[in-house]
């Protein structure tokens, strides 16, 4: 099924992230992933690379990226002169969080803030199903281990990243009765999302997109 979005965790009360997003299902065929019904965390960020003195050539701010994934993101910071990498990771991993806990929760009314209407259909339908059986998550995410950031690309005005999410995730199916059936909330399993965040470099707006997600 298809899944969602970003934006940072310092303007967590304040600002909302909308998204498009990629397939993914419930336990089999919904996300694994969550978010708040609080406005999504800005992206936004400083320069790309360390300037400080004494150095002969500028150094990623983001060790260990491959030239494609630093020749994209110098395009976007280029194009987009707010952008700060460090910012959006912050707000990637806020994002993460907020659509998957709006999922869990059935909150269609964040889930159309965060979600762009062929990815609202897609987790409406999945929480249609769930209602239908009588069941419910009680999921929690426990805590993102890593955020990885694994592409990056000026697509014409629209910047596109993608970013590849580990977390312990502890995810239980409670029955119309309230009753456990699925899964357990004392033994979080790990999880492994890839999400790609997409914005128009032009835009006067910070928020980004969640334009696909998928297990990583």
């Amino acid at each position: 099924m298809e899944i969602v979005i970003l934006a940072m965790v310092a303007a967590f009360l304040g600002l909302r992230l909308y998204s498009v997003l990629g397939r993914r299902a419930e336990h089999e065929e919904q996300p694994r992933l969550e978010p708040t019904s609080e406005p999504a965390p800005r992206i936004s960020a400083p320069e790309l690379t360390d300037r400080s003195a004494g150095s002969a050539q500028p150094r990623p701010l983001v060790p260990g990226v491959t030239p494609a994934i630093e020749r994209g993101l110098k395009e976007i910071a280029v194009a987009d002169k707010r952008f700060d990498i460090l910012s959006f990771l912050e707000g990637a991993k806020g994002a993460y969080g907020m659509v998957l806990e709006a999922f869990w929760k059935g909150d269609r009314e964040s889930l159309a803030k965060l979600c762009d209407p062929a990815v609202l259909t897609a987790f409406s339908a999945a929480i249609d199903a769930r209602e239908a059986a009588g069941e419910k998550l009680d999921n929690r995410l426990v805590r993102i281990t890593d955020a990885v950031i694994v592409a990056a690309a000026l697509d014409g005005k629209v910047a596109r990243i993608a970013v590849r999410f580990t977390a312990d995730i502890a995810a239980v199916t409670r029955n119309a009765a309230g009753e456990v059936i699925a899964g357990s909330l004392t033994d979080a399993i790990e999880a492994r999302d890839l999400w790609t965040f997409a914005r128009p470099a032009d835009s006067l707006a910070p928020d980004w997109l969640l334009d696909e997600t998928d297990e990583a």
